[in-house]
């Protein structure tokens, strides 16, 4: 199959999806359609079906009449012509001459003859109009002899019956001339009106039926007309969920919504200036911590090189410092270290904030990266380590030595000792505890796959409404210490440096006691999808060393 057939049958599937998603149940499209289609179906079929019974009554009625008024004649002015006891020659001969009347229907006359036998007279035609054709209650209603009174004259009357034969309705009546005579009977066919009938009920179904699809499209154009802004206004809906800000709907009409596009108009609007205004307050909040940082330096490095000098005179032997200035000077000396490490993680994290933190990428072994960490602050007697030599990554030596100089220095800080340090490998999907499906398996090289370095101390653990801020900027788990020796920055600024790799910290307690911090390495940065960190990414080899 071509490109250019899958193509268009994709193209088809999304458009035949796009009508279904537009016409689903629960779309106020489709309901309106619905609704104004059993409306219109309503009214169509009662008004079709009063019409067709006032028709059908009106035509059967109308022919009935005119048939019987005829049948009546023909019975005064043809039956009654005859003897009391004609004969079958004389029934035969009035029988023809009633059918040849203007309503064309067949007779059949009964009457004795002379000799006394039941004679009959037939007009033919039907295949042929015999008494069995008539039905049994039709015959004794017209043989039975009524009681003459002041309100009955006449002991004998008309009676008719419509009956079905074949599918073919047909009129039965009879009746005895008045005064002694023959009996006679008729038998119409009331198929022309049953056409007829038919063919109006057609007609009022096929009106039903234009009626009802009539409906259906002027229920789609009062739909459309109607939901067409209510989509405009979900499609600016998410578009200013998405950070349009300046997504603005056009407005016409004076009816309810355009007063709703109106209304989110001046929402949006609103929103736009508050956001607006609050990106300008973090901005300038940025700027000046930023401002603020590089300020502190300048006069922050003399103040280093003094205390420096006083912390030379603390450690001399000769005593260089007065005995009652010394918890002073040990003061500023410390309160200056800190006051340092402070700028420079504010420095650091205004780098984050600005999106101009850089990695710079080495091949490093990583349990000599963690033994060199550790060794540096004089922590070998405080810390585990479990980690085979040989597990390489090529990351940012510097950036994965803040992450680890931080969550080692929280769990001594915080936690208990010993602090114990596990490293391992993880398959290519990054399922912890798999064995490591790289290439780097002690060569020097570098494979897929992910580093997982484990920080866990044997302190009290982390409190569960602490733990999803731990992360936080400046988080303090107590109201009641506002004051501690670090910054509040270190783990926000380990967590940053994980996130420029393309990897992850995450904290929890661990069953056995304590609190364990998990980081997450690509062990290849440079082979992540680079759009999707802050920071740029540097080869050692194109420019300089950590």
């Amino acid at each position: 199959m071509t490109h250019e057939h899958q193509g268009g049958v994709r193209g088809w599937f999304a458009a035949r999806k796009g009508v279904w998603s537009r016409l689903r149940f629960t779309s106020l499209r489709l309901r309106l359609v619905v609704v104004f289609g059993m409306v219109a179906l309503t009214a169509a079929v009662s008004a079709s079906g009063i019409a067709y019974w006032l028709n059908r009554e009106s035509v059967l009625t109308r022919t009935q009449d005119a048939v019987l008024r005829d049948f009546e004649r023909e019975m005064q002015n043809r039956a009654g012509a005859l003897p009391e006891h004609p004969t079958q020659d004389e029934l035969q001969r009035a029988a023809g001459q009633m059918a040849t009347s203007s309503q064309r229907f067949t007779v059949l006359l009964i009457a004795r003859n002379p000799d006394g036998r039941t004679v009959y007279g037939s007009s033919g035609g039907l295949n042929g109009f015999s008494l069995q054709d008539v039905p049994k209650s039709l015959r004794d209603a017209v043989t039975e002899r009524q009681k003459v009174t002041s309100t009955n004259t006449y002991p004998h009357h008309l009676y008719w019956q419509r009956t079905v034969d074949d599918d073919t309705p047909y009129l039965v009546a009879g009746t005895r001339v008045i005064g002694g005579g023959p009996t006679g009977y008729m038998l119409k066919s009331l198929e022309p009106e049953a056409k007829d009938l038919n063919s109006l009920a057609w007609s009022l179904g096929i009106a039903t039926a234009l009626a009802l699809i009539g409906s259906a499209l002027l229920a789609h154009a009062a739909a459309t007309t109607v939901l067409k802004p209510v989509q405009r206004l979900g499609v600016a809906a998410r578009r200013l969920g998405e950070g349009r800000l300046d997504t603005r709907l056009r407005v016409s009409g004076t009816d309810e919504l355009a007063d709703l596009s109106r209304t989110f108009n001046k929402a949006a609007e609103a929103l736009e200036k508050r956001v607006a205004d609050m990106a300008a307050r973090d901005e300038a909040s940025r700027r000046f911590v930023a401002d603020m940082s590089h300020e502190l330096r300048t006069p922050l490095t003399a103040i280093t090189a003094v205390t420096e000098v006083l912390e030379e005179e603390l450690e001399f032997e000769g005593g260089g410092i007065d005995p009652m200035i010394e918890p002073a000077v040990r003061l500023v000396v410390s309160e200056t270290r800190r006051l340092n490490d402070l700028v420079e993680n504010l420095m650091e994290v205004t780098r984050f904030d600005a999106g101009t933190a850089r990695l710079v990428l080495d091949d490093v072994d990583v349990a000599d990266q963690i033994t060199a960490c550790i060794d540096a602050r004089a922590w070998l007697d405080a810390v585990d380590l479990d980690a085979e030599r040989g597990i390489h990554a090529r990351i940012d030596p510097r950036r994965l030595d803040v992450i680890l100089a931080n969550l080692i220095g929280n769990a001594l800080k915080h936690g208990g000792s010993p602090v114990r340090v596990a490293v391992r490998e993880s398959g290519t999907g990054g399922v912890d505890g798999a064995e490591g499906t790289g290439d780097g398996t002690g060569d020097g090289s570098v494979g897929g796959g992910t580093v997982v370095i484990e920080v866990r101390d044997h302190g009290p653990g982390i409190p569960e409404e602490v733990l999803p801020h731990v992360f936080d900027r400046f988080y303090k788990a107590s109201a009641s210490r506002p004051r501690s020796e670090g910054s509040g920055l270190g783990l926000s600024i380990a967590l940053e440096n994980a996130h420029i790799h393309g990897g992850e910290i995450t904290a929890a307690n661990s069953p056995e006691g304590g609190a364990v911090f998990t980081l997450r390495l690509p062990r290849d940065v440079s082979a992540e999808d680079a759009p999707e960190r802050d920071g740029d990414v540097v080869d050692e080899g194109a420019e300089g060393g950590a």
